[in-house]
């Protein structure tokens, strides 16, 4: 039978429903927004090679979320018009709750929901899934932006010494009269960069150009490129 779901239960039964995914793993809510422990279990997810979807209804998402979400292989993401849903479900459990996944860990908040086995309640999870699926097909499945977020200010003392010189491909792109889509695409055309699906690799041509690339746990992939740069 399924069980109710009080505010910490539900911040107990999502991080288990995404912990034992092992085939596929849903989430729609309309804010979209990512504590370090929902990041850490959805990297885990994206190196088992699990099918994520994410459909979310604010398209207000951060640089630093959109450059998170383009970093993992398998997740995909769609917008869906006035959505207001909160649903997350692997292959074997559903929990629908007014939690919305911006919420997570917030015990704070008075939440309420449902948790739905499939073994114990095969119909209702079936409904609850038929309806996941209808919201992800109706759903415009987007391409997060290529914008870089500017570079981290919190930098090791190894790293500072030799970054102080290069700037980012945002703020590249600001000295050029640019915005960060255009340049990256002239970037590609000049083969210093490459798409790799959703994301971009540095070729050995953007690397003999003084091109690095980074990754922060807090702002995500990005490009760094000596100040005197010019395609």
């Amino acid at each position: 039978m399924a069980k109710f779901l009080n505010t910490s239960a539900a911040n107990y039964y999502l991080e288990e429903l995404i912990k034992q995914a092992r085939e596929r793993l849903i989430i729609i809510s309309p804010f979209l927004k990512f504590n370090d422990r929902i990041k850490e279990l959805l990297i885990d997810k994206d190196r088992m090679k699990i099918d994520v979807r994410i459909v979310y209804g604010k398209s207000e998402l951060a640089p630093a979320e959109i450059n998170w979400l383009r970093s993992l292989e398998f997740l995909r993401t769609s917008f869906c018009q006035n959505l207001h849903a909160k649903c997350y479900m692997s292959e074997q459990a559903a929990i629908i709750t007014s939690m919305n996944l911006y919420d997570f860990s917030q015990v704070n908040n008075n939440e309420m929901g449902v948790f739905i086995r499939r073994e114990e309640e095969p119909e209702l999870f079936r409904e609850t899934f038929e309806e996941a699926q209808r919201l992800i097909r109706v759903s415009d499945q987007v391409r997060l932006s290529a914008e870089k977020v500017e570079e981290p200010e919190e930098q090791t003392n190894g790293d500072a010494a030799d970054e102080y010189d290069k700037l980012t491909t945002s703020k590249l792109a600001k000295t050029l009269g640019l915005r960060t889509s255009d340049l990256t695409d002239r970037m590609i055309s000049a083969g210093l960069l490459i798409r790799d699906g959703e994301q971009f690799k540095l070729t050995d041509k953007g690397k003999s150009a003084g091109g690095e690339f980074k990754f922060s746990k807090k702002f995500g992939p990005y490009f760094l490129w000596p100040l005197n740069f010019k395609i």
